[in-house]
């Protein structure tokens, strides 16, 4: 049985979900929440938050997680699969950054219904984004003995050590500027996974959307498989990109990946990462789409700096515009169902 989620009702369920089993403390002493939810022999672990500047994989778990709670025993979804859910790993920097991702304004979805987008001018002046060292996705402990890594990477790892061995892992994460969706995989799934990429980009087609299509070269391991596609980064990689720059001291401060730590505990799992943007950004002529490019640096230099009229003014003569969360909540669920199949 391929098992499907019902995109429309998760993203109608309630935005957080009951009590959980209590994780933590985090390193500014927050408890956060986990979830094991059905008994089926299909192991799906799913985390959001690991950035803390990127909210939309969170609120998209925390209503997943609203949804199979309220799922009758009976349901496929329980019945043939065990989740392992950690809506939010980072309670501290989501309240660090409340500053604006608590602050909304009116959006249109793809259907034109009334939705909410981020506000730009609020994002740019209070968003809060952990370096290498704090970096959750890269927190992971390196072995039972690595007492150094962050307490809500060795809550959550050892949360997901039950669940072991996995199918499917997934980490929903963000970016604040891109033309569209982005979407990372596993290196050893690509030759299983053709099906699954023409999918996602003909259901972002069909959005209205179009994905975002970079060339990262390799670096920190990002490989181009297709339009809108590369593989995952990883920590060694990671590593090599911080040598080769002459900084050993941010090369030593990687640790696993969610997506390594979760293989690293045995079988096959297909790993995967979603990148949403907050912002839909159209490139300039000539922009490669890369985070250095001089063209992208200058755009964020002018909103940076303005007001919020100013930045206002900079969004219609650029064509940016907030992506409505909920698009974003139905393309990681698409991501997510799409992966399913595949497993």
């Amino acid at each position: 049985m391929t098992l499907r989620i019902p995109i429309e009702e998760v993203i109608a369920a309630a935005p957080f979900p009951p009590p959980g089993l209590v994780l933590g403390p985090s390193r500014g002493g927050q408890e956060f929440d986990a979830y094991r939810l059905g008994r089926g022999p299909l192991h799906v672990s799913l985390i959001a938050g690991c950035h803390a500047d990127e909210p939309v994989g969170p609120a998209m778990l925390r209503r997943l997680v609203s949804f199979l709670s309220e799922r009758p025993s009976s349901d496929p979804l329980l019945a043939e699969a065990t989740w392992w859910i950690v809506p939010h790993v980072n309670p501290d920097g989501e309240i660090r950054n409340a500053g604006w991702s608590a602050a909304t304004v009116p959006a249109n979805d793809h259907l034109g219904r009334e939705d909410r987008a981020y506000d730009l001018s609020l994002y740019v002046k209070n968003v809060v984004r952990e370096r290498p060292g704090d970096d959750m996705e890269f927190g992971f402990p390196r072995g039972p003995e690595d007492r150094e890594a962050r307490p809500e990477n060795r809550a959550v790892a050892a949360f997901l050590s039950e669940g072991a061995p996995f199918h499917l892992h997934a980490s929903f994460h963000g970016m604040g500027f891109a033309t569209g969706p982005w979407f990372l995989i596993e290196r050893a799934w690509i030759d299983r996974t053709a099906g699954l990429r023409e999918a996602l980009r003909k259901r972002v087609r069909e959005m209205g959307y179009q994905v975002f299509d970079v060339d990262r070269g390799g670096e920190k391991g990002f490989d181009r498989i297709d339009e809108g596609f590369t593989t995952r980064p990883d920590s060694r990689s990671m590593v090599r990109w911080f040598e080769d720059r002459n900084d050993p001291a941010s090369a030593a401060k990687f640790r696993p990946s969610s997506m390594e730590y979760v293989r690293s505990l045995g079988g096959d799992p297909f790993t995967l990462v979603s990148e949403m943007p907050l912002f839909l950004r159209p490139l300039e002529p000539g922009e490669t789409g890369r985070p250095d490019d001089p063209r992208f640096l200058r755009f964020l230099g002018r909103v940076a700096d303005g007001s919020p009229e100013e930045v206002r003014a900079e969004m219609e003569s650029t064509g940016v515009r907030g992506m409505p969360i909920r698009d974003q909540m139905r393309l990681q669920l698409e991501f997510l169902n799409q992966a399913l199949a595949v497993v």
